[in-house]
């Protein structure tokens, strides 16, 4: 079983313009279109059996919208998605959106600081943890070393503070940042995924990262659409883990998770 812990999906209409816009904020080239169909074929090819997927609101008015179309996906394909909620922090009422959330089947929410546009520890968020802890988890894009909304030290912070919050800090611990994430994190309420990250590392840094957060919390994510989703289950089985380290990875760690909040 392999689940693609970190999947960006958009709606057919603009998918394109979403695709094109996270290419030029990145600079990275984009290896998918970012529709659904993409995913459920191109990661069925590949041997990938489910998909957490996700979509960040840039803009409070869109948060309602997108949990909508979040939720008929799930609805539609529901043997093979898991759906995390948009927020934002400036929508007007988080505990009610996180509850309807909750009741869509919707099973945690995405924060995405550099998109969005604040700062992990600001103020403003925390009407978001407050209302997340203990009922679900929060899967934050973490770390640009050009800017300091993301920053792994804001977000080690965020875990500190909200210790009944599972935060979700993708890109092991901070993309681009890896040093700083490897040396912030000193709570339990922290996992991370592989995404966007192991073209950058060496086997043996990844196993390093690894072992800084434990094997038992760390998921398997590939980012789409930004990256190719057979290259990255090649530079993942590259890992040196055992079997046992695989299977967590792959499944087992998010399934545990996930399994925390079923009622």
């Amino acid at each position: 079983m392999i689940i693609d812990s970190h999947v960006h999906i958009f709606p057919d209409k603009i998918a394109d313009k979403a695709v094109a816009s996270v290419r030029d904020f990145y600079d990275l080239a984009m290896s998918y279109d970012g529709r659904l169909e993409t995913i459920l074929t191109e990661g069925a090819k590949a041997g990938v059996d489910k998909f957490l997927i996700l979509s960040v609101a840039t803009a409070a008015d869109q948060v309602t919208g997108i949990n909508n179309f979040l939720a008929k996906c799930v609805h539609e394909h529901s043997d093979k998605l898991i759906g995390f909620c948009a927020m934002h922090p400036d929508f007007e009422d988080p505990e009610t959106e996180i509850k309807r959330a909750e009741e869509l089947g919707l099973k945690g929410i995405k924060l995405h600081p550099d998109f969005q546009r604040f700062e992990i520890d600001s103020e403003k968020a925390m009407r978001i943890y407050k209302a997340a802890a203990g009922k679900m988890p929060i899967l934050f894009h973490t770390g640009d070393f050009r800017t300091e909304w993301s920053s792994p030290s804001r977000m080690a912070k965020i875990a500190e503070m909200f210790p009944d919050l599972d935060v979700i800090a993708s890109h092991f611990g901070g993309w681009s940042e890896w040093d700083e994430a490897a040396r912030v994190y000193k709570t339990k309420n922290v996992y991370v995924d592989s995404s966007s990250s192991l073209y950058s590392m060496s086997p043996e840094e990844a196993r390093i990262m690894i072992d800084v957060f434990g094997a038992d919390h760390v998921f398997f994510g590939t980012d789409f659409p930004m990256w190719d989703i057979p290259t990255e289950l090649e530079r993942f089985s590259k890992l040196p883990l055992t079997d046992e380290e695989r299977e967590m990875i792959f499944h087992k760690n998010i399934e545990n998770l996930l399994a925390k909040y079923e009622k």
